[in-house]
C-alpha cells in the first residue's frame, strides 16, 4: 500500500508542479515578431494580409460569417478539427488592422495587431498579440512548451513563403 501512495505521489508531482507554475504565471502577455518585405508596397502586403487566409497552411478553410456591429468576422478552421471566429474591429489601410477572437468561450482570447510601415522600396509588418490564457495548464503550455511567439512565427513564415523576398 505504501508504494502505491508514493507511487501516486511521483505521478501528481509534475502535474500540480505544472498546475502551480502556471498559476503564478500572469494571465495576459503580449508578444511580437516583424518581417520586412524590401520589394513590396504596403498596398501589396496589406492585399495578402486583409484578404483570405488560404496561404495560411495551418487554415484547412475559411468562412464568411455575418457581420456584427459593422464589423467583418469570418470563422477558420484549423488542421487538427478546431473552428475559431475572428472579428476585424480596426482597419485602416494598408497601415493598420486589429483582429480580435470572437469566440467568448475558449480557453484563451485575444487581439493582433498588424502594423504594416513604409521601410526603403519595401515595407516592414509587425505583428502584435495581446493573449490572456485563462487556464493555468494552458498558460504553462503557452510560456514553457508552445511560446507565446508560436502563432506569429507561423503566420509570418508563411506570410514569407507568399511574398517570397522577405527578411
Amino acid at each position: 500500500m505504501k508504494l502505491i501512495v508514493i507511487a501516486l505521489l511521483l505521478l501528481a508531482a509534475p502535474v500540480i508542479a505544472i498546475v502551480a507554475i502556471g498559476a503564478s504565471l500572469p494571465q495576459s502577455h503580449v508578444a511580437s515578431g516583424t518581417v520586412t518585405f524590401p520589394h513590396r508596397s504596403q498596398a501589396e502586403v496589406w492585399r495578402v494580409i486583409s484578404g483570405p487566409p488560404d496561404w495560411r497552411p495551418e487554415v484547412q478553410r475559411f468562412e464568411s460569417l455575418p457581420d456584427r456591429d459593422g464589423h467583418r468576422r469570418w470563422r477558420e478552421y484549423g488542421s487538427h478539427g478546431r473552428s475559431i471566429a475572428y472579428e476585424l474591429v480596426e482597419s485602416d489601410p494598408p497601415r493598420k488592422m486589429v483582429v480580435r477572437i470572437a469566440e467568448p468561450k475558449l480557453p484563451y482570447a485575444g487581439t493582433w495587431t498588424y502594423d504594416l510601415q513604409p521601410q526603403g522600396d519595401g515595407s516592414r509588418l509587425t505583428v502584435t498579440e495581446a493573449g490572456d490564457v485563462y487556464n493555468p495548464v494552458f498558460r504553462f503550455v503557452s510560456r514553457y512548451v508552445i511560446g507565446h511567439t508560436a502563432t506569429i512565427d507561423a503566420y509570418l513564415k508563411a506570410l514569407s513563403a507568399k511574398l517570397p523576398d522577405a527578411r
